[in-house]
């Protein structure tokens, strides 16, 4: 249990609720999504000391409430609203792309999931590490700006494709913005063209990336430092796929406290990809239960010894 004078260590961004139509016809409503708590998971397997900030309204169920409260993330940046909980279908299809169609306004959306240094409780202030995810067309550098000032590793990763290849210097903007910069593999393709994951790496790091992890499905992830040089590929965990929303989301929620734990960016990675497999396991966030942890050890051997160093 957290003290309400705790100071937290990781904080994750943005609640919403995922009614999920999968490409069977079967579904499931109300999930609980939005990032936030895919990415709070990702975290709380490798710290005790997680905080989630966003807006919700009175239709947010008590399955998520209960879910904060057994997982032990910190629920004093989550701030109770009149306005409804922001909310979307979530289409999902047999390759496993995915659809957003919102079922809440545009205002609704503004003011729920709006993010602020300000809107944060004290206790999130100073934290080692945040992330969020951002458009990459039109991210909100007024709050990126405001995080860097915390002195704290700023991750951040593209929640959608872009409709279109940004300038070279909105580009180097975007991804020098963070110390930690995730996509997956067709969101890269779409900012620097098409290529193999290798080139996609090299493009990206070259328009400023300071530390990469490429996302990359089953085929796993690409993780490079530019400062170190130094790049691995990580495999995918080979678990049965229930259903892979969010998945990404526990991946960089993974890597974030890998990374700052340790500077270590083959722990990093795969942190990232055993969090990751969790997700993929079952529809919404796991619980962590008494035997997650010997899972997460387990994992965390048998990958380890699968890494393999690659040259960018």
């Amino acid at each position: 249990m957290i003290s309400q004078s705790q100071k937290i260590d990781y904080v994750a961004f943005n609640i919403m609720l995922d009614d999920l139509v999968f490409s069977d016809g079967q579904t499931q409503m109300g999930v609980l999504g939005g990032g936030g708590p895919q990415t709070a998971f990702g975290m709380r397997l490798w710290s005790r000391s997680v905080g989630l900030s966003s807006c919700v309204g009175p239709d947010f169920p008590a399955t998520a409430d209960d879910w904060l409260r057994q997982g032990g993330i910190d629920e004093r940046g989550v701030r109770r609203t009149a306005l409804p909980t922001a909310r979307a279908w979530q289409v999902v299809e047999a390759n496993g792309l995915r659809t957003q169609v919102w079922r809440v306004d545009e205002d609704v959306r503004r003011r729920q999931l709006g993010r602020s240094v300000e809107k944060m409780p004290r206790a999130y202030l100073g934290a080692k590490g945040y992330h969020f995810g951002v458009h990459p067309l039109y991210p909100d550098y007024k709050f990126i700006d405001e995080l860097n000032k915390q002195e704290a590793v700023i991750s951040i990763e593209s929640f959608c494709p872009a409709a279109h290849q940004p300038q070279q210097a909105a580009l180097s903007r975007l991804l020098g913005s963070a110390d930690i910069f995730s996509l997956n593999e067709h969101e890269a393709i779409t900012l620097v063209g098409s290529g193999k994951p290798h080139e996609l790496a090299e493009r990206l790091m070259d328009a400023g990336a300071k530390v990469l992890t490429l996302r990359l499905g089953a085929n796993g992830s690409l993780v490079v430092n530019a400062e170190t040089q130094k790049a691995f590929h990580i495999p995918a965990i080979a678990v049965p796929v229930v259903d892979a929303v969010g998945a990404g989301n526990a991946y960089c929620g993974g890597f974030l406290v890998g990374f700052c734990e340790t500077r270590d960016l083959k722990i990093a990675g795969v942190y990232g990809a055993v969090a990751s497999s969790f997700m993929l396991e079952q529809i919404g966030s796991p619980v962590i239960g008494p035997g997650t942890l010997k899972k997460v050890e387990e994992r965390v051997e048998m990958l380890q010894s699968q890494v393999r160093a690659v040259t960018i």
